[in-house]
């Protein structure tokens, strides 16, 4: 993932997954990408990439909280889950890298999970 492709599948995920409002993005450079897919004023998957520091991650926020994510930092991957947020998962299912598709899939079956809209 870079910020170039990254801009093209929040662009293609807002078309192709209609319970998203609107995508902002927040600050963007040649290197650098920070945007927000809103499903309401209070829900949004919120993407960030750095390809200068190979960073990137991607979270769901619910009322100003994390409420899951994944981050690669280094060309590493981990997982914030719903059950620790704040905690690293670093086993094989939490290291596995995704895109941002896989990563909206997750926060899918999650939302159904706590039948938030």
């Amino acid at each position: 993932m870079n910020v170039n492709g990254l801009a093209v599948d929040l662009q293609k995920e807002l078309r192709r997954r209609k319970y998203f409002l609107r995508l902002e993005i927040l600050d963007q450079t040649p290197s650098l990408l920070k945007a927000r897919l809103y499903i309401s004023s209070e829900l949004f998957v919120q993407a960030y990439r750095n390809d200068r520091y190979d960073t990137t991650k991607l979270v769901l926020v619910h009322g100003g909280q994390r409420l899951y994510g994944r981050d690669q930092i280094d060309g590493r991957w981990h997982r914030h889950t719903y059950s620790a947020p704040e905690e690293h998962d670093f086993s094989r299912a939490g290291a596995k890298s995704v895109n941002l598709q896989e990563f909206l899939d997750e926060v899918e079956e999650l939302l159904a999970e706590l039948d938030l809209p």
